[in-house]
């Protein structure tokens, strides 16, 4: 069963699987047959609803979990659940941006490190939202990870069947950073975006593939390592002929949220570097090719830490493991790319490692070999695994906001 909503207009000369074969039926018919009739758009919705609901419904119900966990925890400590999820650390700014706008940079810690999609989304929403601003911006990271969460199923449906999107919706749900996305922080977003974006690629979409990089590119740095994919992609597809005008303006549009964004921050600083220069000076975050990253990692296990510079080592590691992995079972090249570059400026970025872990939560690919596994297991060692991550990713998440005295 499809995932994703087949819009048959937006496919351009035969449609291409993951594994980036030429498919030789299209809408059920063989190529050269009178095509059938596309369904309506209503249909198409209730059949994508149909198969994704227990991934919607799974992922919801453990980030309600963790989210339970918090409130009870917090209110322990006469810690407000709104403040930690709505104000915490990059929350702050984003709600500042969503507010007031963006500053001059008079100071080097400018908010113009920041992408501004999400605070924009707050900003015109929040009028019509019965919220307030911080809650309209965790209303808005809420519904952003329940549409990751749809792509993410959307995906490893594509590839593995049903079972696997299931669990890979539930598995990033309950990564040990997982609280995140129920913040008003800018990951959820993102990884909707990105999420969708590949999925349109393996199925041969390009304009979509290209807008929705378009909007990742305008809601945080990294869709640095989207870009390039989308582009390529869409490169392959002229020269195999799948198409013409549809990839190339797909190839157009997948940079200009990125690059109109790092375009006006130089526009509004009077130098072509701005941004850099905001991340360098003001946020002390450069990019070393992993030389900081490595020196933290020494650190960490050369000497006694807290709970959390361990988790950090264990994900960076764990993720390295997960890629290896996904080279192994041939993950389609797009998902590869893409979680290559996620974790090259990720791990070759020097600065914030207390934040490591989070940078790398839109990288769900790398969760697909884990979501296969749990797939292929009986239903009693699922419950069991799932119960045990579930409690830890609880903890956890409550441990980020209420023990830990960094950004998550």
């Amino acid at each position: 069963m499809e995932s994703g909503l087949d819009v048959a207009a937006d496919r351009d000369g035969g449609v291409q699987d993951g594994g980036g074969r030429d498919g030789r039926v299209r809408d059920g018919a063989a190529i050269g047959d009178e095509p059938a009739p596309a369904a309506p758009l209503a249909t198409r919705l209730r059949r994508a609803v149909l198969a994704a609901w227990p991934a919607l419904v799974g992922y919801a119900a453990v980030r309600a979990i963790g989210l339970v966990t918090l409130a009870v925890w917090g209110d322990a400590r006469d810690a407000s659940f709104a403040r930690l999820i709505g104000i915490r650390a990059d929350a702050g700014w984003y709600l500042g941006i969503a507010e007031h706008g963006y500053d001059h940079a008079e100071k080097m810690q400018s908010n113009m490190a920041f992408f501004p999609l999400y605070p924009l989304l707050v900003r015109y929403v929040e009028p019509l939202s019965p919220f307030g601003l911080r809650g309209t911006a965790i209303v808005l990271a809420w519904a952003a990870s329940l549409a990751a969460a749809w792509g993410l199923f959307a995906v490893g449906n594509h590839l593995h069947g049903r079972r696997t999107g299931v669990l890979l919706a539930v598995v990033w749900g309950l990564v040990p950073h997982a609280v995140v996305e129920s913040m008003a922080y800018t990951e959820s977003l993102f990884t909707a975006f990105a999420a969708w974006s590949l999925y349109a690629l393996l199925t041969g979409r390009w304009l979509t593939a290209g807008t929705l990089c378009l909007l990742a590119g305008a809601t945080r740095p990294t869709a640095n390592a989207l870009i390039p994919v989308v582009m390529l992609a869409a490169l392959i597809a002229v020269f195999r002929r799948q198409g013409l005008w549809r990839p190339l303006l797909g190839l157009l549009l997948a940079p200009l949220g990125w690059a109109g964004y790092i375009g006006w921050v130089g526009w509004r600083t009077g130098r072509v570097d701005g941004w850099l220069r905001i991340q360098s000076e003001g946020w002390r975050s450069t990019f070393d090719g992993g030389v900081g990253t490595l020196r933290n990692i020494g650190e960490t296990l050369d000497n006694p830490s807290t709970l959390q510079w361990y988790l950090i080592v264990a994900v960076l590691v764990t993720s390295l493991v997960l890629f290896a992995l996904c080279v192994v079972d041939r993950q389609p090249w797009q998902l590869l790319t893409y979680s290559a570059l996620l974790l090259l400026t990720t791990i070759g970025a020097d600065g914030y490692f207390n934040s490591k872990a989070r940078f790398l939560l839109p990288a769900f690919a790398l969760l697909v070999p884990v979501a296969r596994a749990l797939a292929a297991a009986t239903t009693a060692r699922l419950v069991i695994i799932l119960v045990g991550m579930t409690a830890f990713s609880a903890y956890f998440g409550g441990y980020l906001l209420l023990v830990w005295e960094y950004s998550p």
